[in-house]
């Protein structure tokens, strides 16, 4: 049984690293400093807050003027909330323009602008005067992604030790001005592992993992394993006798985990995808998570934490923790990091801390941040919509350091994909089937069996380890709130999806009492009895409820006027759901396109493409065609989130109909001849459609944009195709 309580600390993804002659700085990238978020960071409870105060923004030219303003403000504001400060100088940088992790003097310039933090905020008593310097050393010293883009080992020895002369120098300025400052050294918690063929290449990993904190303390002698290593690469022993002669021992030593920070060294390479590939000069292999590897021997943090523990015997903390991923897989990993932090603390380490890091999330990590954009992961709040949005990771945050109750515990029931047999490269996972429920209240109703969305979001949440029941209309028929209420007695659900309806959009016009009763009257029913029930609701509607005069992406707030049965009758299930249950998630939605089913237009083309039958499809009707896996996935990051209103889910970009079949000719090298472009009048649709619905969003765009979209669904389609061959 778990004895431990740990605090909870929080941080900021604030790294601003060099590419070229290019930085990159993620507070920029998040509008970070524009938009003050204290109010929102302290209401999680957290005690520490690893803060930056970061060199290369604040001193930018050498001896300039700094501008501390928005610094002083943010350090004051959280000072007021009682929370501590953990101020980080450099995050995964090389200095401002006038230096570089290769520049002799890195150190005593570090130390120079170090002793003006302390003298500016003498209230700070935490700094960490440089983030992960064995893994920033890697990154621009050894594997040249960052600036100096160097890589040679001589290189990356030097800008480690050019960073840990930085920390000892800086710490020794920032005591004469602070005697009561203390050094919490973060660095990456990891370690390696490996076929038997390469455990020379493991044991030698692993003895670097720990150089900043051997370096530190004192201990890089001649009798230590890598003394040789260094000597051999250029490295003089002068240059190491300072670190001896002046030990620098963290007063907390910070480690950071990730999913990926342990590795598995693979000779077996040729059973990779080539573009992981790589080795040494001695043997090729594939350097890959152990998470996806089939791993013997002990693992996981609890053995990273015994070890480093047994190492060092020194106070420590987690100092980052976080994972990109569903919504449910970051609470699972933020639960099995603490659980696992507190077990050690029962077993005797001297662990104080978990860290949940990325408070406001991060972006371009998906390309290591070597140029601007990339992928942006939410973290404990979410930044895009321009606003700070609270997530499902902040209620459970909450929960550890409040009274508050975590209403989606459940959520923890099952394991993480690292503990699942999805989590395998190129091991054959089991086909997935529905999760089995610890207990009958905490499924998710899935309401639509035969539809394409309703098998899809069963198919997500296997995957998702999300327990659920699709039922179909024999099980609920949603038009009876009798049956609805029954059905929610039965199975006691924590949510339910409401994936059926009348999809027939020519047909409605002509069938208008069972289109109304499928899609007005049975949202309708589900948002009462959701309601009564304290149930949540997820119900879908349509870019149909919009006329197409605009001419500009569709918003939330945009005034409907539906020009067809079908749009109608969703525009008042819309209504009807804000009247009856204002707490329901509706989600407006376009165009389908999937790589599970055969009902869709681009399947309908690639088909005909195939076949060399020509495909005529309209030119003048603009569309913004969703992905149905991005579809399913984001409502579910929303479901868990607890949002509620309308969101427009759509993959960011319009195209019309003729375009897209173009575009599927072109992925299939197909003759574009092939696609038939035409006018709609051509059709002679029963229904009139708008000429322009593309859905946009003043609520955060969620969902990739279409050319990513596309290029998955038919990688996704090969994939699907191969495995039934």
């Amino acid at each position: 049984m778990r004895t431990s309580n740990l605090e909870i600390w929080g941080g900021l993804e604030c790294t601003i690293n060099r590419v070229g002659d290019q930085f990159i700085d993620q507070l920029e990238w998040g509008n970070v400093y524009e938009n003050p978020r204290v109010d929102e960071i302290a209401a999680l409870g957290i005690r520490k807050l690893r803060f930056p105060i970061l060199w290369e923004r604040h001193q930018p030219s050498p001896g300039g003027p700094i501008n501390w303003d928005w610094t002083q403000a943010q350090v004051a504001g959280f000072a007021d909330k009682g929370i501590e400060i953990i101020a980080g100088l450099v995050h995964h940088g090389s200095g401002p323009a006038y230096t570089n992790l290769l520049d002799p003097d890195f150190p005593k310039l570090l130390a120079a602008y170090a002793r003006q933090v302390a003298e500016k905020f003498p209230s700070i008593n935490y700094y960490t005067p440089v983030n992960e310097p064995l893994t920033t050393a890697r990154f621009s010293g050894l594997y040249g992604l960052w600036y100096p883009h160097a890589r040679n080992d001589r290189s990356f020895l030097e800008a480690l030790l050019n960073q840990l002369e930085g920390v000892v120098l800086s710490m020794s300025a920032i005591c004469e001005v602070n005697p009561a400052a203390k050094l919490v050294q973060t660095e990456d918690l990891g370690k390696t592992y490996s076929t038997p063929g390469l455990a020379y290449q493991a044991t030698f990993e692993n003895e670097r993992r720990w150089l900043t904190f051997d370096i530190l303390c004192g201990r890089l002698t001649p009798k230590h394993k890598l003394w040789k290593y260094f000597i051999r690469k250029g490295i003089s022993a002068e240059r190491l006798q300072f670190f001896i002669d002046h030990p620098c021992v963290p007063d907390l030593f910070g480690f950071n985990h990730y999913v990926t920070s342990e590795r598995f060294l693979d000779q077996d390479y040729r059973a990779y995808p080539r573009h992981l590939w790589g080795g040494n000069r001695k043997h090729r292999y594939v350097d890959t998570e152990a998470a996806r590897s089939d791993v013997r021997e002990p693992h996981g943090i609890s053995v990273l934490l015994q070890e480093a523990w047994q190492r060092y015997q020194q106070p420590i903390a987690i100092t980052e923790v976080h994972l990109h991923c569903h919504r449910e897989e970051q609470i699972r990993w933020f639960k099995y990091v603490y659980d696992a932090a507190c077990a050690s603390a029962d077993n005797g380490v001297g662990i104080t801390a978990v860290t949940a890091w990325a408070l406001l999330g991060s972006t371009g990590w998906n390309n290591l941040l070597t140029k601007p954009g990339g992928v942006y992961e939410p973290g404990v709040f979410d930044l895009r919509g321009g606003r700070l949005r609270p997530t499902a990771l902040t209620s459970y945050i909450k929960s550890m350091t409040t009274s508050e109750p975590f209403r989606l515990s459940h959520m923890t029931d099952h394991q993480g994909w690292w503990k699942r047999p999805v989590r395998f490269v190129h091991k054959p996972a089991p086909d997935l089937q529905p999760v089995a429920s610890a207990s009958p209240e905490r499924l998710l109703l899935i309401i639509g069996r035969n539809g394409t969305l309703g098998r899809a979001f069963a198919r997500v949440c296997a995957h998702r380890a999300i327990p659920y029941r699709l039922l179909g209309r024999q099980d609920c028929d949603i038009a009876d709130i009798a049956s609805v209420e029954a059905a929610i007695d039965q199975f006691r659900p924590w949510a339910i999806i409401n994936a059926a309806g009348y999809v027939r959009v020519d047909d409605a016009e002509q069938d208008a009492e069972r289109c109304f009763r499928e899609n007005t009257t049975g949202p309708a029913n589900l948002g009462i009895a959701c309601q009564r029930k304290g149930v949540q609701l997820v119900s879908f509607s349509s870019d149909l409820v919009f006329d197409g005069v605009k001419g500009t992406p569709y918003v939330e707030s945009d005034t409907v006027n539906p020009l067809n049965i079908y749009g109608r009758s969703k525009a008042n299930s819309e209504a009807e759901l804000a009247r009856v249950n204002p707490a329901a998630l509706v989600i407006r939605t376009s165009a389908f396109f999937g790589p599970w089913d055969d009902y869709n237009f681009l399947h309908w083309v690639d088909q005909n493409l195939r076949l060399g039958v020509p495909s005529p499809a309209a030119s003048d009707l603009i569309v913004s065609p969703t992905y149905v896996p991005d579809l399913v996935h984001a409502t579910l990051d929303l479901l868990i989130d607890e949002e509620r209103g309308i969101w427009h889910l759509a993959n960011e970009g319009a195209i019309s109909w003729a375009d897209l079949a173009k575009l599927a000719a072109r992925k299939r090298k197909a003759p574009r001849s092939l696609v038939q472009q035409l006018p709609a009048s051509a059709f002679n649709y029963p229904a009139m459609r708008p000429r322009y619905s593309v859905l946009g969003s003043e609520r955060a765009t969620l969902l990739p944009s279409l050319d990513n979209a596309i290029e998955r669904y038919f990688a996704e389609k090969q994939q699907v195709a191969v495995l039934q061959d």
